[in-house]
């Protein structure tokens, strides 16, 4: 399949041919148009959209039937019901869905705005800062030009890592972040069938591990408030000590030929950022790697522990989820190249032994209530002896008694726990 150059391309997702007249016209009547309409912020989103939508059209996007409709409302409530025992937080699936690959763009493009602004507005001004003091006022109004056209690149190229990750991801809550909306435990089909498909493993058990996961995910950022800010902040405050390669730009700059749609097409953003080598930087990686190692780890633990015996191939499907987790697939891969981030817990073994530890030490109720506040949970540190710290006791008495700490609000004014999750209406 031949890059999509920036987003810019013909219906289908074809580039255009540089001797075909038409195609030529077409393609600089949609290029004066980005220009002409820039998107609000450093990245042209709507063209990140429009180009993840391209290739997901090229790629095949397999629409989700009623069967698998009814297929994920069951799964997520079985999942549920067997995390009752597991997990001391309640529910956190309001609602439960079937999403097409587009589809988990769409419901989860409003988190990766957050995450994404911040690195590509600094390509965008170190892309400005490529044009010579002496020139920019001679340039006036033509300046910002420079600065759609980089929103433009990022928004391109991001759309064409999203739309591989829209290809791959299991869930809505697969990579560990909170990108969906609240209480809405997702599933992708699809993309569950080919996993399956690829470890030769029954469909329906893959199907309900995912579903496990994704209800375990759903269960710790509903009901421990702070947590999905605190992550999202984790994640912006490292890549806000992300630099920018100047020379990197000047040169992909370089190969453009504004005559020349090819050129665009070659180019690529990948590589151009590096994180900062200073304390402050490596201190921001720590504390990111290791909220991602706690929440993938006591998400992995907590499953294991609800499925026990249950299903036949657990530790086939344990085994192949930590695997993915921690080494990432090739979209993971190429997003961490662009926007310089990698979206994978490092430590996410030591992280589930942990746990294991713990819930061993202080059970199910003293383990959760861990999640009460930030300052409570382990650190990087806590990794290396896991006996040590599930021994360990705390100030407040010890944290055996989880319904004293008030700071999780186990019930919810927008459902009673024992409901059962529900369809999306507008899905009907």
């Amino acid at each position: 399949m031949p890059d999509i150059p920036f987003g810019f391309a013909l219906p289908g997702g074809q580039p255009p041919d540089p001797n075909d007249p038409q195609q030529m016209q077409q393609f600089m009547a949609q290029l004066q148009q980005l220009l002409a309409a820039p998107g609000s912020g450093p990245v042209n989103w709507d063209l990140a959209r429009q180009v993840a939508a391209a290739q997901l059209s090229q790629a095949g996007d397999p629409a989700v039937s009623p069967y698998e409709r009814n297929a994920v409302e069951e799964v997520l409530r079985l999942a549920d019901l067997w995390l009752e025992q597991a997990v001391a937080l309640p529910s956190g699936v309001r609602t439960a869905v079937a999403w097409n690959r587009n589809e988990w763009i769409y419901r989860t493009l409003d988190v990766w705005q957050k995450l994404c602004n911040p690195v590509a507005g600094r390509m965008v001004n170190a892309m400005g800062d490529l044009v010579p003091p002496e020139a920019r006022a001679q340039l006036g109004p033509m300046q910002s030009m420079v600065t759609t056209l980089g929103g433009a690149l990022f928004g391109g190229q991001l759309g064409q890592a999203l739309g591989s990750l829209a290809a791959e991801v299991l869930s809505a809550g697969d990579i560990g972040l909170p990108l969906g909306p609240a209480g809405t435990g997702a599933l992708i089909p699809a993309n569950i069938r080919e996993f399956a498909s690829g470890l030769e493993l029954p469909e329906d058990e893959v199907r309900l591990y995912v579903a496990l996961r994704e209800a375990a995910h759903q269960r710790l950022f509903e009901h421990v408030p702070w947590l999905r800010g605190h992550v999202l902040n984790a994640v912006e405050t490292y890549a806000n000590g992300i630099t920018v390669n100047r020379e990197a730009i000047e040169e992909a700059m370089g190969r453009i030929d504004p005559t020349n749609p090819e050129s665009m097409q070659e180019m690529a953003l990948e590589g151009i950022f590096t994180p900062e080598d200073t304390p402050a930087q490596k201190a921001s990686l720590a504390r990111l790697e290791t909220t991602l190692a706690l929440v993938e780890g006591w998400v992995g633990h907590v499953v294991d522990l609800a499925v026990g015996d249950r299903l036949p191939n657990v530790v086939r499907l344990a085994e192949a989820f930590r695997r993915r987790r921690a080494a990432g697939g090739p979209a993971e891969q190429t997003f961490a190249a662009l926007v310089g981030l990698e979206l994978r817990p490092r430590r996410l073994r030591e992280a589930a032994a942990l746990w294991s530890a713990v819930t061993e030490h202080r059970g199910v109720q003293g383990r959760d209530g861990l999640w009460a506040h930030p300052d409570l949970l382990p650190s990087g540190d806590d990794f290396a002896d896991p006996e040590a710290f599930a021994r360990s006791q705390f100030d407040n008495g010890g944290l055996g008694d989880f319904d004293d700490l008030g700071d999780i609000d186990f019930g919810s004014d927008e459902g009673p726990k024992e409901n059962p999750p529900k369809g999306d209406e507008e899905d009907k």
